[in-house]
Parts: structure tokens; C-alpha cells; sequence
């Protein structure tokens, strides 16, 4: 590896002061801010209900002293199945109180995952929170497990297991400050299944404070910021920005009531630093052309003042004119998506990371333009290069403890000198910048015996108005194809055959672009449009949006030939 590995800055010091662990920062808003409002959260009927530190500290108190009156013990698991709201943090943080070990569920799991990592965790518990499609998965949740509902539960989870409020005034608060250590596990995060069954990756309390140490450093957070919480808590930086930068900075958090909501919800919050992932950012964009179209847009905003007042304007109605921070992650961000931002004024820090390290490992230095990059390491990670296989490879103290249960799973997650191995692929640049650019193990090789790497080439297709996901794929094939899905405005203009005409019309013209760009062996035969919907319920896409390759291929390898050998531009499939 000699000339491929890129420090940046010393390592951090991986003793953390006790202090700074996620516990001891509750009892220090419990001391320090009783009368701040610490969380805000919509209550489905229009209302909206404030806890201060001293209420939610209150609160986690009496349900630390149920969950210990049940026989939690130290180092039992507990899981969360449930939409983001007040009381899954609260729940998280009584978890850890009485000793335990929290697991968070997706809640959009498919009944049989759910079954599967409440087994595999050997949940004793598990709080039943606000869900969207709670009859579906009920069948994942044994009858014999102990639950918990919150106010906002469904009405049957409300009916079936008894509720928050209740529980805690009818139990004995723990009194006190009963601590973690430092090495204590402190949760199970299961990766979202893109390869396969979720795997339960261990981090304890250090990790997470030294993740926010980094964090800080180069995205700075205080008390007085605001953010608006609606991407899923069971996910990584949800977890990590969101919960462990509440309780380390003692900023105000907000929930998102709904997904018709979302308006109201950014205009209440007035978010001062703001997450989304890169399917979202795009809906963003696809709202403001549909009441401007572009090219007036952009004449708009070429004009000196009437420019600045359109830019202004925009910003206010999505909610983001108070906003000093805005990242994306989880998926690449199309460079063309990141520049169309800019020309907003609403500069968008890209960052990089895995479930495995916290997702602390890369992003963009806010006030640098180093968009089409993620960025450099975070002080105080070390990355590098394989020479042989491209494969990005880092070393933190943020990364997990192993697999839970999976010994030979941990083992291979690693190189024989003790860096992570991330899976994807990439290159590191002069300003120490890093690139990614695809998969280890996506790349797949044409008939013509040529490798094709098809992240690049699926964040060119992606740039169409009308393409809401895509993969690239065709492995064994004359050439690659592109298979797409249309976002919702498009299905319902292509519902008519003139509608449908001038969309393949549009496709087509956007493939010759595509492939101007590409090396004849990458060039893409056509595009397949899916008539079949990419959603978590039928396994397609997976609770963070990213599309699960290997279904895409097994759904329409069959026609794989069929599609070549037709010789149009544009399919439906």
C-alpha cells in the first residue's frame, strides 16, 4: 500500500471523557437547560406537543424503571419498531438507562425481517410506535413478546399492548445518574439488506461520541441549531446526526407528522442544518420545475436582483432559508443535481460513510466547492486505496465492534491488517478528496468480455426529469442496459399514447446524450422502463431507497435477451 494511504490530520484521541457518552449528556440538560424545549412533536390532529429536558428526562426515568420491573437486565436487547417521534428517543435512551441494549427496526420491515432480527437479537422487549402499516407487520412480532405502544401508535397496537403513559405513572422512576461505560454495547443497527439478510452491527457508547467529536469538527453544531427529524432513526445517520447531535450539542428537534405534512413541518422547524438523501433532494427539485419550468428558471435566476429575490423565495417555501448546514448521503448525488442546487444558493455538503463506521468517514468541507467528490476523510480517519481491487478502505475509532452472532462475517469485513473494507470502489485526489466510483463487487463483465462499472453510468441516467430510480446491468450481454423508474408524474403522463410517445421521444434523446459520454463498451443498448413499482414492500428498494440490484436482475433477467435482440431505444417492461 506504500503512497496509496492518506492520513488526515492525526489520529483523534480514542479515550473519550465519560461526559460526552450519550447518558451523562441527558443528565446534563437535566441540570443545566430543565425549562428548554429539547423536542417538538406534531400530534396528528394539528396540535403539537413541546417536552422540555426535564419532562423527556422525566419520562425516560419511569420507563427505565418499567423495562428493569420486567427483567430487563444488563445487556438485554430491546427493540423499536416505529416512525420517528419523541418518544423513540425517549425509548432509546430508557433502554440504556435500565441497561440495556437497543434495536431499531425499520418501519416499512417486511413481517418476516421483522421476525427475523427480533430472533436473532433476542429482543425481550419492544416498543409498537407510530406506524403507517402496523396490520402488515403485526405477523413479525412473536405473541408472546412483551410490548409497549405510544400515543401514536396504531389503534389496534394501542388496544393490544399497554400504553407509554400509562406505564409510567404507574412505575418507579430510576433516581440518579446510573451510567454506561465507554465499551458498553449500546445498539444493534441492521443493515438495510442490500446483499442480502440484515446484519446486526455492534457499536458501543465510544463509538458514537467519537463519531460526534469528528462530526463537529467539520460540520459545527451548537444548542441554538434546529433540525426537522424525519428520515428513519433506525438508520445510521439519522441515528448518529440527529439523536447523538441532539444530546451532544442540547439543540431543539422536530418531528415530520407525514408525508403530507412535510411542508408544514419544515416551515415549523425552520431546519438551521438539514439531512435528505439524494431520492428526496430530487423531489425537492421536481416540486419547484413543476410550478417554474426550468428554462425560466434559470433566466430568472441569470437576472442580477430579480434573481437573488427567486433564490430567496425558493429557499423560504421549501423551508431552508435558515439553513447553514445541508448535506445529502446514503446514495451518490448526481453532480448535476448538486451544481442545479447551487445555482439556488443552497450549497449541499456530500458526505460518505457505511453502518459499519457510523457513516463518519467522508464529506465535502462546507464553503469548498468539491462537488462530484465526498469529500476528505474526517479528522482523525485514516483511508486508502487497494492497489489490486480499487476498494476504499478505512480505519476509525467510530467503526463497529463486529457482526453480532457472525464471527466469520466480522472476520471478512476486515483486511488481515485491520481496516475496514467498505465494499465500494474509488480514488483518492491531490486535495486528498475522495471519488467513489462504484462497487467491488457490481462491476460486471459484457459479452464482449469488458468490464462495465455501473454506478457512474446509472448517476448519468438518473439525471432525466422523469427517472425516479435505475439500475445498469447486462452481464453477459452485447451491451449493457439501463432499467428505470418513472416518478409519479411521468407514469401519469405516459398513461395516454401521445403522453407515451413523447416520453420515449425524450428517453431516447436522453440515452444518445448518455452514451456520448461513455466508452463503447459502457454504451447502453436502451432503456426499460418498469411498469412495476420499486417500493420496500415488494422488496425491490430497501428502507433508505437504495434499489436491490440482485432483485432487479432476478425479476427481468429472463427477458435480458429478448430486450437485446429487439433493437429499440425504449422498452416497457
Amino acid at each position: 500500500y506504500t503512497g496509496v494511504i492518506t492520513t488526515v490530520g492525526d489520529l483523534m484521541p480514542t479515550k473519550i471523557a465519560p461526559d460526552l457518552l450519550a447518558l451523562q449528556r441527558l443528565y446534563a440538560w437535566e441540570k443545566e437547560a430543565p425549562t428548554r424545549v429539547a423536542l417538538t412533536q406534531p400530534m396528528g390532529d394539528g396540535s403539537v406537543r413541546d417536552f422540555t429536558w426535564s419532562e423527556l428526562a422525566g419520562e425516560v426515568r419511569r420507563m427505565a424503571g418499567h423495562l428493569q420491573s420486567i427483567g430487563i437486565q444488563p445487556g438485554d436487547k430491546v427493540a423499536i419498531l416505529s416512525k420517528n417521534c419523541a418518544w423513540w428517543l425517549m425509548s432509546d435512551l430508557a433502554i440504556w438507562m435500565a441497561g440495556g441494549v437497543s434495536v431499531p427496526l425499520y418501519p416499512t420491515l417486511a413481517p418476516d425481517t421483522i421476525a427475523h432480527i427480533l430472533k436473532h437479537s433476542e429482543a425481550r422487549a419492544c416498543f409498537i410506535g407510530k406506524l403507517d402499516g402496523w396490520e402488515a407487520m403485526a405477523p413479525g412480532v412473536p405473541a408472546d413478546l412483551p410490548c409497549i405502544s405510544y400515543a401514536l401508535s396504531p389503534d389496534s397496537a394501542r388496544k393490544a399492548y399497554p400504553l407509554w403513559d400509562t406505564l409510567c405513572k404507574a412505575a418507579k422512576p430510576i433516581t440518579g445518574q446510573p451510567v454506561r461505560g465507554g465499551e458498553d454495547l449500546a445498539t444493534l443497527i441492521y443493515t438495510s439488506g442490500t446483499t442480502g439478510m440484515p446484519k446486526g452491527v455492534m457499536h458501543n457508547f465510544n463509538n458514537f461520541a467519537w463519531a460526534l467529536d469528528a462530526g463537529i469538527r467539520r460540520l459545527p453544531m451548537g444548542k441554538d441549531d434546529r433540525m426537522l427529524s424525519y428520515l428513519p432513526l433506525a438508520h445510521v445517520v439519522e441515528r448518529v446526526l440527529v439523536e447523538h447531535g441532539w444530546l451532544r450539542t442540547g439543540m431543539h428537534v422536530f418531528f415530520a407528522d407525514s408525508l403530507d405534512t412535510f411542508t408544514t413541518d419544515m416551515q415549523r422547524a425552520r431546519p438551521t442544518i438539514f439531512f435528505s438523501v439524494p431520492r428526496l433532494w430530487v423531489k425537492f427539485q421536481q416540486a419547484i420545475q413543476h410550478k417554474m419550468p426550468e428554462h425560466k428558471l434559470q433566466r430568472l435566476l441569470g437576472l442580477p436582483l430579480i434573481g437573488g429575490l427567486v433564490r430567496r423565495k425558493i429557499q423560504k417555501t421549501l423551508g431552508l432559508d435558515q439553513a447553514r448546514i445541508c448535506a445529502g448521503g446514503a446514495a451518490p448525488m448526481p453532480l448535476a443535481l448538486l451544481q442545479w442546487y447551487s445555482k439556488l444558493g443552497i450549497s449541499i455538503n456530500e458526505g460518505y460513510g457505511m453502518t459499519e463506521n457510523l457513516a463518519v468517514s467522508h464529506i465535502t468541507v462546507p464553503g469548498k466547492n468539491q462537488q462530484g467528490s465526498v469529500g476528505p476523510a474526517y479528522e482523525g480517519v485514516q483511508d486508502r486505496i487497494d492497489p489490486e481491487s480499487g476498494e476504499i478502505q478505512m480505519k476509525s475509532p467510530a467503526v463497529m465492534q463486529g457482526y453480532y452472532k457472525a464471527p466469520e462475517q466480522t472476520r471478512d469485513a476486515f483486511t488481515a491488517d485491520g481496516w475496514l473494507r467498505t465494499g465500494d470502489k474509488g480514488r483518492i485526489d491531490s486535495d486528498k478528496c475522495l471519488h467513489i466510483t462504484g462497487r467491488v463487487k457490481d462491476l460486471f463483465k459484457t459479452g464482449k468480455g469488458k468490464y462495465v462499472a455501473p454506478a457512474p453510468i446509472e448517476d448519468k441516467l438518473g439525471g432525466h426529469e422523469a427517472v425516479e430510480a435505475c439500475v445498469v446491468t447486462g452481464a453477459n450481454l452485447g451491451q449493457p442496459l439501463g432499467i428505470v423508474m418513472l416518478n409519479l408524474e411521468a407514469v401519469a403522463g405516459a398513461q395516454s399514447a401521445e403522453g407515451r410517445k413523447a416520453l420515449e421521444q425524450s428517453l431516447t434523446q436522453h440515452l444518445a446524450k448518455v452514451n456520448a459520454t461513455l466508452d463503447p463498451h459502457e454504451q447502453l443498448q436502451c432503456i426499460v422502463v418498469s411498469t412495476t413499482p420499486w417500493t420496500v414492500e415488494n422488496d425491490i428498494i430497501t428502507p433508505t431507497f437504495k434499489v436491490k440490484r440482485n432483485r432487479i436482475e432476478d425479476l427481468y433477467a429472463a427477458k435480458f435477451n429478448e430486450w437485446e435482440e429487439s433493437r429499440k431505444k425504449v422498452l416497457w417492461a
